[in-house]
C-alpha cells in the first residue's frame, strides 16, 4: 500500500466530517443568521437619518435611539388602534348575534314551515360534542399561541439589538472590515456598503411615501361612506398594502371591505372598485415616479426577485428582495460597458416592410447565383441554366 494513502483517507473523511459539523452548524444557527440579516437591512434603512443626525453633532448612538424610539411609538401607536378597532367590531358581533341569530331562524321557519327556536338550539349547541371538543383543542391552542408569541417577541428582541449595534457602530463596523482587505477591495466594499445604504433607505423611503398617500386617499373614501374606524383602516391599507409583497394589496383591501360590509353591502362594493382603481393608478403612475430615483429596477425583474426570496427565505426574503436585487444591479453597472443605441426604427418596436419585389422568386434567383460565385462555383453552371 502506498505511503500517501493512509493520509489521504485521514484528510478525506476530516474533510467529510468538517462538512458535516457545518451543515450542522449552519441549520442550528439559521433562525440567527435570518435575523441578522434582517437586523442588518434595517440598520442600512435608517443609516441615512442616523448620519444626518451625526453630522449635526450628535452622537450616533443617541440618533439611532431617537430613530429607534420613533419607530416603537409609530408601531406601539398603531397597534393600539388596530386592536381596539378589532375589540369593538368583535364586541358589536358578539352584542348583535342573538337578534341575528333570531333573524335567521324566523327565515328558516317562514320558508321551510319549521318550529325552531333559539333556546332549542342553544341547548344543543351546548351539550354537543362537538362544542366539547372544540374547547379542548382551543385549550390546547393557547399555549401554542402563546408560544409563538413569546418566540415572536424574542426574535422582535433579538433583530432591535443587532440592528442598533449595526447602525450605532456603523464607522466602526466598515473600519474593521476593511482593516484586513487591500486598499483596492477597501473602495470597492465601501462602494457597495454606500449602494446599499441608498438603495435599502430610497425602497424603504419610497414605500413609506406610497403608504402615506395610500392611507390618505383610503381615508377620503372611508370618511366619505361613513365607515367606523376610517383613520386606523386608512392606515392599514397604506401599510400593509406597500410592505407586504405580492399579496399585500388584498390582504389590506379584505379589512375595510368587511368593516363596510357590516354598515352598508352597497359600501363593501364601492370600496373593492376604488381599491382596484387606486392599486392601478398606483401601478402605473405613482410607483414609477417615486421608485425611478431610489431603486429603478424593471417591475419584471422586481416580481422576479420577489419570487426567488420567497423561496429562499419565506416572507423575509420577499421584503428584502427588491432591495438586494436593486442593490446588486447598481453595483454591477459599474462593470458593464454600454454602447450608444443605434437609431434603427426596430429599436423602438417598428417593424420594417420588407418589399415584395425583395422577397420574389427574382431575388432570390440572384442570390443564389452571388452566393455560387462567392464560393468559387463553376462559372459553367451560370450558362446551362439559361438567362434569367
Amino acid at each position: 500500500m502506498p505511503r500517501w494513502l493512509p493520509r489521504a483517507m485521514v484528510l478525506a473523511l476530516a474533510l467529510v466530517a468538517l462538512f458535516q459539523l457545518g451543515s450542522w452548524a449552519f441549520h442550528q444557527l439559521i433562525g440567527l443568521l435570518i435575523n441578522v440579516l434582517i437586523a442588518f437591512f434595517l440598520a442600512l434603512a435608517i443609516e441615512p437619518a442616523v448620519s444626518w443626525m451625526a453630522s449635526r453633532g450628535m452622537r450616533r448612538g443617541l440618533a439611532t435611539f431617537l430613530v429607534f424610539l420613533g419607530l416603537l411609538i409609530a408601531v406601539a401607536g398603531f397597534v393600539t388602534l388596530l386592536g381596539s378597532m378589532l375589540a369593538g367590531q368583535i364586541v358589536r358581533m358578539i352584542e348583535g348575534f342573538p337578534e341575528y341569530l333570531d333573524s335567521v331562524i324566523n327565515w328558516i321557519n317562514t320558508t321551510f314551515r319549521t318550529e325552531l327556536r333559539r333556546v332549542d338550539i342553544q341547548d344543543s349547541l351546548l351539550h354537543s360534542d362537538w362544542l366539547r371538543k372544540y374547547v379542548q383543542n382551543s385549550a390546547t391552542g393557547v399555549l401554542d399561541v402563546s408560544a409563538q408569541v413569546l418566540g415572536g417577541l424574542f426574535r422582535l428582541l433579538t433583530v432591535a439589538l443587532f440592528s442598533f449595534y449595526f447602525a450605532a457602530d456603523g464607522p466602526r463596523l466598515r473600519r474593521a472590515l476593511c482593516s484586513v482587505l487591500p486598499p483596492a477591495r477597501q473602495a470597492e466594499v465601501l462602494r457597495a456598503w454606500e449602494i446599499a445604504v441608498d438603495k435599502t433607505g430610497g425602497y424603504l423611503y419610497s414605500r413609506g411615501l406610497m403608504a402615506l398617500i395610500s392611507g390618505v386617499a383610503h381615508y377620503v373614501l372611508l370618511a366619505a361612506l361613513d365607515v367606523p374606524y376610517a383613520p386606523v383602516l386608512a392606515v392599514w391599507v397604506g401599510l400593509v398594502s406597500q410592505f407586504i409583497p405580492t399579496i399585500g394589496t388584498y390582504l389590506a383591501g379584505a379589512l375595510p371591505m368587511l368593516i363596510a360590509f357590516t354598515v352598508d353591502p352597497w359600501y363593501a362594493l364601492w370600496v373593492l372598485v376604488f381599491v382596484v382603481i387606486y392599486q392601478q393608478f398606483e401601478n402605473y403612475v405613482l410607483q414609477p415616479k417615486l421608485t425611478s430615483r431610489t431603486v429603478d429596477i424593471h417591475p419584471a425583474v422586481a416580481f422576479g426577485s420577489v419570487i426567488a426570496g420567497t423561496a429562499l427565505l419565506g416572507a423575509v426574503g420577499a421584503l428584502i428582495a427588491i432591495p438586494a436585487v436593486a442593490t446588486l444591479q447598481a453595483f454591477l453597472g459599474a462593470y458593464v460597458k454600454r454602447y450608444d443605441v443605434t437609431d434603427d426604427p426596430r429599436v423602438q418596436g417598428h417593424r420594417q416592410r420588407v418589399p415584395a419585389s425583395a422577397s420574389g422568386p427574382g431575388m432570390r434567383e440572384r442570390a443564389r447565383r452571388l452566393w455560387a460565385r462567392g464560393i468559387g462555383a463553376d462559372p459553367r453552371a451560370g450558362s446551362e441554366e439559361g438567362p434569367a
